[in-house]
C-alpha cells in the first residue's frame, strides 16, 4: 500500500488550467476531483456586459474563485509581468479548453508540455466550432482529442481520442452538455498518462484515415438557411445551430413589413416535395414546403418576442399573412 501511495504521489501533476465559458469549468472541476493539483487558472479578462454595463466575469474564473484557485486575467499573453506571474506557478503541464491561441512563450514553458482539448475527431474539425459542424454536416459519429500544442492552430500531435454517437435528432446543446463529462475523463486520463510517463504523440499527418473538414466560426452568413436546399440538409442546419447561434431567416407579411426568425427546432414531416418555401399551418402546426420534403417547425423566435414553441405562438398569431424571403 505504501508503494502504491508513494508512486500516485510522484505521478501527480501541477496543472495550470486555461479557459473561459461554461464547457470549460466541467473540464477544470474533473481535474480538480482528480490526483493532480491545479495550481492556477488562466482566463480572458473582465469585461462590461448587459444593459447597465456592469462587469462580467468568465464561467472559469467564477468556478475558480468558488475553489480558491488563484487566477490570472491578462489583456495580452505576451505580457512580461503575466509571463513572471505564470512562472511563479512552476507548473509541470498546461491544459487548455476554449481559450485562445497561445504564443510561444507560454505553450513552450511548462516541461512536461501544453495540451489543449478538441471537440472532435482531430484532424477533422479543426476551428472554432466543431460541435455545431458536425451536426450541420449530418454525422451519426464525433468525438474529443487531447493534444500537444504547436505553434499552428489545432494541428498538433494527438494524444488521445474518444468516439461519441450522435443521435437522428441531437442538437448541438444537448451534444456539447455529454461531451463535458466525457471531456473530463479524457483530459484526466492524458494528465495521467504524461504523469506516468506512458503518454504516446500521434502527428495528424499519419492519421491518414481521418477527414480533414473544417469547422469555421459561425456568422450571420453561414447561419442564414437556404431554403432551396434540401429537407435533410435544413433539419441539420437547425439542430446544429441550436440553442446558438441559431439558425435564422426572414418572413415578410401582407404589409411589406419584415421580422427575422430564428428556428430552435424542426422535424422532417414527409419526403414529399412542393413549392419552396409555401407555408402551411394547422392548428397545433406549421410546416414549410421544400424541393423534397415537407419540414415543421416545433419551436421558433420571432424578432421581438419570446423564443416558443409553434403550437403557443399559434393561439394568438396567424401565419397565413406571412411569406418566408427566399
Amino acid at each position: 500500500m505504501q508503494i502504491e501511495k508513494d508512486k500516485t504521489m510522484k505521478n501527480k501533476l501541477r496543472v495550470v488550467f486555461m479557459g473561459t465559458p461554461e464547457f470549460s469549468v466541467g473540464i477544470l472541476n474533473a481535474i480538480v476531483s482528480s490526483n493532480h493539483e491545479v495550481v492556477g487558472v488562466v482566463t480572458v479578462a473582465d469585461k462590461p456586459a448587459g444593459r447597465g454595463q456592469l462587469m462580467h466575469e468568465s464561467a472559469v474564473k467564477k468556478a475558480a474563485t468558488a475553489l480558491n484557485i488563484p487566477v490570472l486575467q491578462p489583456l495580452s499573453l505576451k505580457d512580461e509581468q503575466f509571463l513572471s506571474d505564470l512562472r511563479q506557478w512552476n507548473a509541470d503541464v498546461f491544459v487548455v479548453v476554449a481559450f485562445r491561441m497561445l504564443p510561444t512563450a507560454v505553450w513552450q514553458m511548462p516541461g512536461k508540455g501544453t495540451f489543449n482539448l478538441h471537440a472532435s475527431l482531430l484532424p477533422d474539425y479543426r476551428g472554432a466550432a466543431p460541435i455545431n459542424w458536425t451536426i450541420i454536416n449530418g454525422d451519426q459519429e464525433t468525438g474529443l482529442s487531447t493534444f500537444f500544442i504547436d505553434e499552428q492552430i489545432d494541428t498538433g500531435s494527438v494524444i488521445q481520442q474518444v468516439k461519441l454517437s450522435i443521435g437522428e435528432n441531437e442538437n448541438a446543446g444537448s451534444l456539447h452538455d455529454r461531451m463535458i463529462p466525457a471531456g473530463g475523463k479524457l483530459v484526466v486520463d492524458t494528465l495521467d498518462a504524461i504523469g506516468n510517463g506512458t503518454v504516446t504523440r500521434t502527428p495528424q499527418a499519419a492519421m491518414s484515415n481521418s477527414s480533414q473538414r473544417p469547422a469555421p466560426k459561425l456568422f450571420k452568413e453561414n447561419t442564414t438557411i437556404d431554403w432551396n436546399k434540401g429537407v435533410l440538409e435544413i433539419h441539420n442546419l437547425v439542430r446544429g445551430l441550436s440553442p446558438y447561434p441559431v439558425a435564422w431567416s426572414t418572413l415578410e407579411n401582407n404589409k411589406g413589413e419584415r421580422k427575422q426568425v430564428k428556428f430552435y427546432e424542426t422535424r422532417i414531416q414527409s419526403d414529399k416535395p412542393g413549392t419552396v418555401g409555401m407555408l402551411f399551418a394547422t392548428k397545433n402546426s406549421i410546416t414549410i414546403q421544400l424541393t423534397d420534403g415537407e419540414l415543421e417547425i416545433l419551436e421558433w423566435q420571432m424578432e421581438g418576442k419570446k423564443r416558443m414553441s409553434t403550437k403557443d405562438w399559434l393561439v394568438g398569431n396567424s401565419i397565413s399573412n406571412w411569406k418566408l424571403v427566399l
